[in-house]
């Protein structure tokens, strides 16, 4: 491979690494410029729309030949190169919903960060960097390259959680961030290791050849590393037991940064834990990681939408609301039947719902920034009489907690169709029984939000007034929370294609 071949495959990634440095360069240059805020976010919106520009240019490249495009980052000892990433389907699909995060962030957190820090640069630099890790792990096909990019995730998420100085509560999140997060880290670098002492090797694709022809005396240690990988990625997910962190976390952090928490982070861990179990790992599916998950996704979507009950912060109940979510989502993976001659794969299902997720939950996110830039506050009472104050942003607000709940016509109804469809043809029906169960559970907490806003009286019945930006970006977003249902062909075929290589090598 020449080096502008390579070059051209880390296309997307060295766009975005561009477009952080020209923001951090752009805020020095700026720096007695009050008007910077102001144009700031736009730079970093740009860089993210042409890194969608580079991840098109580089799209027909992606598992041409049938098999993924796997390349080399760095030089092994004895000068062989060392395959650490892989251009296919996922990649790609990951590549393009990272930028659709950062566009919609970025354009929704102009004036609530310029009204709360003056360190406005540095935010969307590693708002961008942030995108970049999240990029980078979902093509990672090495245990190395595994590691450094959730460690990079990791990092930025921490200070970006503990960006409001001033503020303790965002100090106290970002702390408990982080030692959950070091100690969840470590765990994940003590399974790898035990794979690498079984097989020899941390190439994903290299571990799956080793273990099927290795000898059966160095598989009982594939239970414990799976597990211990589960806590790290469990982690980035928000899966019980790892969620401890979450509701501090969101509620303490700049509630941009608690949208893209919501979303980025999630997406990413469950891109590194498909390519892992499906990659290094499809023999014990039956033996060891289906039930694993399926017993994890229960306890994690029945936790979630029963603490959010009782919570009277809009943040905290979307982060309960959050991990909940990623029950459903593992479904997806739990239930798992690749060659299933179906609609759905679970595969397939995990990736649709993930992507209706994105605009619901930054939809929803959306209206919550809108209401706090002018009440100052993000409680459920805030949202009281909002069908007088702003018909708008509550119209809009109802269809994201519909999607959110699964309620037909809506993104979130098509995604619970497909995982709990993958769950039935699985034959797990408990599993499915559990998520319909939790999802009428939900009604409840999602209905102290709707009664608020059409029911509720007001102490000030003033007029809540959102920028054009922010009436643009809850606009697109609950349009596509719609389109995703009324037109889902498009949709489902992107979310197919995007696995059907990653599934052949199941």
């Amino acid at each position: 491979m020449t080096l502008n071949q390579f070059l051209l495959l880390l296309l997307p990634e060295i766009v975005l690494t561009a477009a952080a440095c020209v923001v951090f360069l752009l805020d020095m240059v700026w720096r007695r410029d009050e008007a910077r805020g102001r144009w700031l976010p736009w730079f970093a919106v740009l860089g993210a729309v042409l890194t969608a520009a580079a991840t098109v240019v580089v799209w027909p490249m992606a598992g041409t030949d049938g098999r993924p495009l796997a390349f080399a980052v760095g030089q092994g000892f004895g000068g062989d190169a060392i395959p650490m990433m892989a251009l296919d389907g996922l990649a790609i699909f990951f590549k393009l919903f990272t930028v659709l995060v950062l566009i919609i962030v970025g354009l929704s957190a102009g004036e609530y960060i310029q009204k709360h820090t003056p360190f406005r640069g540095e935010f969307y630099a590693l708002m961008l960097l942030a995108g970049l890790s999240i990029m980078l792990a979902s093509a990672a096909t090495n245990l190395v390259m595994i590691y450094l990019s959730i460690e990079f995730l990791s990092i930025t998420s921490y200070v970006l959680t503990g960006y409001l100085r001033d503020d303790p509560r965002s100090t106290e999140g970002a702390i408990k961030y982080f030692i959950y997060g070091a100690g969840a880290s470590a765990v994940m670098l003590y399974g790898f290791s035990l794979l690498y002492g079984a097989t020899g090797t941390t190439d994903l694709a290299a571990i799956a050849t080793a273990l099927a022809g290795g000898s059966v005396t160095v598989h009982w240690l594939i239970l414990p590393a799976m597990l211990m990988a589960l806590a790290g990625l469990g982690f980035k997910i928000a899966l019980v037991p790892f969620h401890q962190w979450s509701p501090d976390a969101y509620e303490g952090a700049p509630t941009p940064v608690t949208a893209f928490l919501s979303v980025g982070p999630k997406a990413a861990g469950f891109a590194v834990l498909a390519r892992l179990l499906l990659t290094a790992l499809p023999a014990f599916r039956a033996d060891y990681w289906a039930g694993v998950l399926a017993g994890v996704a229960i306890v994690t979507m029945s936790l979630g939408n029963l603490v959010a009950l009782w919570q009277s912060n809009v943040k905290r109940l979307l982060a309960y609301s959050s991990i909940a979510q990623a029950g459903y989502m593992l479904i997806g993976l739990a239930a798992l039947a690749p060659q299933a001659e179906s609609w759905t794969t679970g595969l397939n299902g995990l990736l649709l719902y993930l992507f209706a997720y994105l605009f619901t939950n930054l939809g929803a996110f959306a209206v919550v920034i809108a209401i706090e830039n002018r009440t100052g506050s993000a409680n459920i009472s805030d949202f009281a009489g909002l069908i007088r104050r702003s018909p708008f942003l509550a119209v809009a607000m109802l269809i994201f907690l519909l999607s959110l709940i699964g309620i037909p016509p809506t993104a979130g109804f098509l995604g619970k169709l497909f995982v709990f469809g993958a769950a039935v043809q699985s034959r797990m029906i408990l599993l499915a029984v559990v998520g319909i169960v939790n999802s009428v559970v939900s009604v409840y907490y999602y209905y102290a939000i709707m009664s608020q806003m059409f029911f509720g009286k007001a102490e000030d019945e003033e007029p809540i007034g959102a920028a054009p930006i922010m009436r643009l970006v809850v606009g697109i977003n609950a349009v596509m929370v719609l389109a995703i249902a009324l037109y889902a062909e498009p949709f489902i075929r992107l979310a197919t294609d995007s696995v059907q290589m990653l599934a052949a090598s199941f």
